[in-house]
């Protein structure tokens, strides 16, 4: 009975149904005509029968040419009927039609033949490596850090008793297939009003989906239906997880979003509680990975965070995966004023322990003079590569000029992921 929907008025179907028909009789009437076969049946002896009222009976080698030609007609009304009735179904289904059609096909015929890459970390460094990295594969897992406790986050942390939503927004929308228009609506912070002054509506949006389902990684997954995204994001871990620093001083800091405002280096960051667990799927990410990548991110309150979830960093460690960092391109005032390269990679060994990087990708490409100017204002200055330290590192290093320079100084996406991707393969036939 569901067949016979296929007829319903309006459809634009049926027409398209009898053009291939047509088609088909008129190959099977050439091919009558050609070899001078009594057709099979009713239809097609009388479909032939009026060819020959019209055409008259002909000799062999003029039926041979008419019979081709009816065939060749045949041919052309059934591709082009079925053509018509593939269009009259994605037209309805998908707005972009035809160019909407091959971006599917695109995603699920190569991207889901990419490596299965699993990045750590989260902040504004993780969304923008995200989005390179989704043009290789759609087999990405992003684990993202849920101790952000400032901001329309730390708000809807405090009021809704959720996890932190922001550095899930930004990747989902990062990893997400949607219409511009949708990226903008989750991306819209209000601006107005005493309750949602400063409120993203993306945030609103997983919170409220939250819940509805009940659970936050459930609504993070119904965001993600929402955005069509390549993969999956998931919070490392569904424990009310927050951060506290150590500084040298002996002094402590409690939350993400105070410790880059303290004025003292950082000795250690931690979590509380201790015992936080990852989440299971961002395990079995991990042990399915074909690459692992920490950040690029804030390296104390987005990577580092991560990795103090102890059953998600021994998985990291056994895996046979290469490990890869992305190191930052900046310093971050209030996290790492003054860090060198293999500062950054010492601090998450401090953290984590060693055998957790393999290999480290770090910018060498220069800064515009006006850019320098700008951050300098700010106390940012570029992360320095200090060879003579990074050769003591256990981890093979790989320099590249890697940043987009506009108004921010940024890690392209394509050129970090254009290196990522080459690692992945290289790495791969060596393994093979």
């Amino acid at each position: 009975m569901n067949r016979l929907k296929w007829l319903y008025p309006g459809l634009k179907f049926k027409r398209w149904l009898f053009v291939v028909f047509l088609g088909i009789l008129l190959i099977s009437a050439g091919v009558a005509v050609i070899i001078k076969f009594e057709p099979l049946s009713l239809l097609e002896n009388t479909f032939v029968q009026v060819l020959y009222s019209i055409t008259g009976r002909l000799s062999s080698g003029i039926n041979i040419f008419l019979g081709t030609a009816i065939i060749a007609l045949g041919f052309y009304l059934v591709m082009l009927g079925i053509r018509k009735m593939i269009s009259s179904v994605y037209d309805a289904l998908l707005p972009g039609g035809e160019n909407g059609l091959v971006d599917i096909l695109y995603q699920k015929r190569y991207l889901k033949r990419g490596p299965n890459i699993v990045v750590v970390g989260g902040g504004t460094g993780l969304s923008t490596m995200l989005r390179g990295i989704k043009k290789y594969t759609s087999n990405i897992t992003a684990i993202v850090t849920v101790a952000d406790d400032g901001g329309s986050s730390g708000v809807l942390r405090d009021e809704l008793d959720i996890l932190p939503p922001g550095d899930i927004r930004n990747c989902l929308v990062a990893l997400a297939d949607t219409e511009p228009m949708m990226e903008k609506l989750f991306q819209y912070r209000f601006e107005e009003g005493n309750e949602l002054q400063g409120h993203s509506f993306g945030n609103l949006f997983i919170a409220t989906l939250s819940k509805i389902t009940g659970n936050f990684n459930e609504g993070v997954k119904k965001s993600s239906d929402v955005l069509a995204i390549r993969g999956q994001v998931l919070p490392s871990t569904l424990h009310d997880m927050r951060l506290c620093a150590t500084l040298n001083n002996g002094d402590t800091v409690e939350g993400e979003s105070q410790i880059p405002k303290t004025e003292g280096k950082i000795k250690r960051v931690s979590i509380e509680p201790e015992d936080c667990e990852a989440l299971p799927e961002a395990l079995q990410a991990v042990k399915e990975a074909d690459a692992i990548i920490l950040g690029p991110g804030s390296l104390y309150t987005s990577v580092i965070p991560n990795l103090l979830i102890k059953n998600l960093a021994a998985e990291i460690k056994k895996a046979a995966a290469p490990k890869i960092y992305a190191c930052n391109v900046m310093t971050q005032p209030g996290e790492t004023d003054g860090y060198t390269a293999s500062d950054h990679i010492q601090a998450i060994y401090d953290h984590a322990g060693k055998d957790i990087i393999d290999y480290a990708l770090i910018n060498d490409g220069e800064v515009d003079d006006g850019l320098l100017e700008k951050y300098a204002e700010e106390g940012a200055y570029p992360v320095e590569e200090d060879w003579n330290q990074l050769l003591e590192e256990d981890v093979e290093i790989i320099s590249e000029d890697l940043i987009n320079q506009t108004n921010l100084v940024r890690h392209n996406p394509d050129k970090l992921a254009q290196v990522i991707m080459n690692l992945i393969f290289t790495t791969g036939q060596e393994n093979n």
